[in-house]
């Protein structure tokens, strides 16, 4: 059975790490498949700062006006091929700064090509803007005041991601202090680099509502236990775990762990060109390895959507949606 006609949502996506061979095309003309696959896809990694090197080629690509409104588009693209209903696209606005643009305009941009796509294609989606571990305090607390600015617009919510083997948390408390008082969103990055310990950091200096990864928190019965009473919301990104090595292969992976253990998990891409996937090729690798049926994928869905960083309006509304569908 394909997943291909049923609507997914998706939490867990980056702008940066989803460039197609054909966008790539049109912003970099000389770049051939084999170029295109050495430099953009990562399915090689050793590691996930090998994985996070493979975004640095995107990045380029993405720093003027028409790069960022092509990649957007393209990005698009693939999310209807998926059948997705309701995304919310993260990116860091201070790496698309190089060519003369401000952070503002950066997101802006994105912003209003964002808005514009969503009602071409019906697709629901928010952004969401990342910090990252090594950036400075005065960094996060300029990529936090953009989420604050943008939030009437499609701006939804605030991360942190990238390296966290090598960079403390300490830099951004500030930013999510500021995130917390201000009513802001806030997901990130732990448990994916590091183990249990980093997941524990994360959860008591920053307090997010949702960890981006969080699979190694399988290895602690306790911190599962507090991840499922405080109902933090795990963004799973399979396929990803397994590219940057955290896990061998799929049959590895903790997520039909953490869903027999009642936990609050969604599936997601993460990088859907550097982990060489799709949200339809990770459903269908779910079903093969783990035999979920249509109810545990509606059960996912929901579960989704209830920690989604949109009204509650919007969240009744993708939930009818997913439950017709998937009866």
């Amino acid at each position: 059975m394909s997943f291909i006609n049923y609507p997914k949502v998706e939490l867990h996506v980056h702008l940066d790490c989803c460039l197609s061979f054909e966008v790539v095309k049109k912003l970099s003309p000389n770049t051939s498949k084999k170029n295109y696959s050495e430099n953009f896809i990562g399915t090689n990694c050793s590691c996930l700062k090998d994985y996070i090197n493979c975004a640095d080629n995107a990045v380029e690509l993405m720093q003027t006006k028409e790069e960022l409104e092509l990649v957007t588009i393209d990005l698009f693209d693939q999310l209807k091929k998926d059948n997705v209903i309701y995304v919310e696209i993260r990116f860091a606005p201070l790496l698309h700064i190089n060519k003369g643009l401000s952070s503002d305009e950066v997101v802006d941009i994105v912003s209003k090509i964002t808005l514009e796509q969503s009602k071409i294609s019906g697709i629901q989606a928010g952004l969401i803007l990342c910090t990252l571990r090594h950036y400075s305090s005065s960094q996060s607390m300029e990529t936090v005041r953009l989420v604050n600015k943008f939030k009437n617009a499609n701006v939804v919510g605030f991360d942190i991601a990238a390296d966290e083997a090598g960079y403390p948390l300490d830099m951004h408390i500030d930013a999510f202090k500021f995130a917390s008082k201000n009513k802001i969103f806030c997901t990130a990055h732990a448990g994916e680099a590091l183990g249990c310990k980093s997941i524990l950091e994360t959860l008591n200096k920053i307090k997010p509502s949702r960890i981006g990864h969080g699979v190694r928190s399988i290895e602690d019965d306790e911190l599962l236990a507090k991840l499922k009473s405080e109902k933090i919301h795990l963004e799973l990104c399979p396929t990803s775990n397994i590219v940057t090595k955290v896990y061998n292969n799929f049959k590895d992976h903790p997520i039909d762990a953490f869903f027999k253990k009642g936990l609050s998990i969604s599936v997601n891409s993460d990088g859907r060109t550097i982990s060489n996937t799709s949200l339809n090729k990770e459903y269908d690798r779910i079903k093969n390895y783990f035999s979920w049926s249509n109810k545990d994928f509606l059960k996912c869905n929901i579960n989704a959507m209830k920690a989604s960083f949109t009204d509650n309006k919007t969240k009744d509304k993708i939930i009818s949606l997913l439950e017709i569908a998937y009866i």
